[in-house]
């Protein structure tokens, strides 16, 4: 179950640009971050093919709770939010920094709830051409399957997968 958006626009206004042949590129970059050494390097992928195809940058943190936090005491849960709340101002204040030095267009949303769900419904709703993850850092994903495995199935767009 999902929780509020929480939405923030940094950067120049996106303005469409007018149909060029062989130059028509993706407009709305979407990105997946979590904090992770991948997910940061993809937010560098996606920033800077934003930036020289002129699109529009949506960065999405999603807060997955832990499968255990109905376990966790009140002391141990407000430890792990205080966590995530303090990633999600690290990320928003490097999506500021990057949309002012780059004079992009940036879109940051931080959501809770299932990582895959949460940029479906962002990739949906900003309808992005393009969706860039990080490849998964789990020894446990071989088996079971990552965020970006599952992007690839939904085949609903184009997906790079940065390592």
């Amino acid at each position: 179950m999902s929780t509020p958006v929480e939405r923030e626009e940094y950067g120049p206004e996106s303005r469409p640009l007018p149909f060029e042949r062989g130059t028509d590129g993706p407009r709305v970059v979407l990105v997946g971050v979590d904090g992770s050494r991948t997910s940061l390097r993809a937010a560098s992928y996606a920033a800077g093919l934003a930036r020289r195809q002129r699109s529009g940058l949506v960065v999405v943190f999603v807060s997955s709770p832990a499968p255990y936090a109905a376990m966790m005491s009140g002391v141990v849960a407000g430890a792990v939010q205080q966590t995530h709340d303090e990633l999600a101002a690290e990320l928003r204040d490097e999506c500021r920094r990057g949309a002012e030095e780059l004079g992009l267009p940036v879109t940051f949303l931080c959501r809770r709830g299932d990582a895959y769900t949460e940029l479906c419904a962002a990739a949906d709703e900003f309808r992005a051409d393009l969706v860039v993850v990080g490849a998964s850092e789990q020894a446990g994903h071989r088996l079971v399957g990552s965020v970006a495995t599952r992007l690839v199935r939904t085949g609903r767009w184009p997906v790079v997968v940065v390592p």
